[in-house]
């Protein structure tokens, strides 16, 4: 059949299944927050790196950090995994499959990234 095109396969993703598991909780809105709230569903302040409760979420964070798309900086609190370029990109790609992360759930990270309007159609 001449014409036709064959839909193009979206890009792996760059994160591993337990990642983007991690990744959705750490960036979702949570219960209560206002749509202008971005405290806890910001990729800003970074990843929190508990000990103890956060126990989990060390092999998904190590994963990333062998990686290098994040870096673990010690702040006043915790110590936190900070996206690297890289790992800025790697989100961006994430935050883009709808099938991912999705765009209305995930709109406050979608406008931090500025990625409002992309890929929508």
């Amino acid at each position: 059949m001449t014409g036709m095109t064959r839909p193009l396969k979206p890009a792996p993703s760059p994160f591993t299944a337990p990642e983007r598991d991690l990744l959705r909780r750490e960036f979702c809105r949570h219960f209560g927050q206002t749509r202008r709230s971005r405290t806890a569903s910001s990729c800003a302040p970074g990843v929190v790196e508990k000990s103890g409760a956060s126990q989990r979420f060390r092999p998904r964070l190590q994963t990333m950090l062998e990686r290098d798309l994040v870096e673990v900086r010690n702040t006043n609190q915790w110590p936190r995994a900070f996206f690297t370029e890289a790992g800025l990109a790697a989100l961006r790609q994430l935050v883009m499959d709808k099938r991912a992360m999705d765009p209305e759930r995930f709109a406050h990270l979608r406008t931090e990234l500025g990625l409002d309007g992309v890929g929508e159609g």
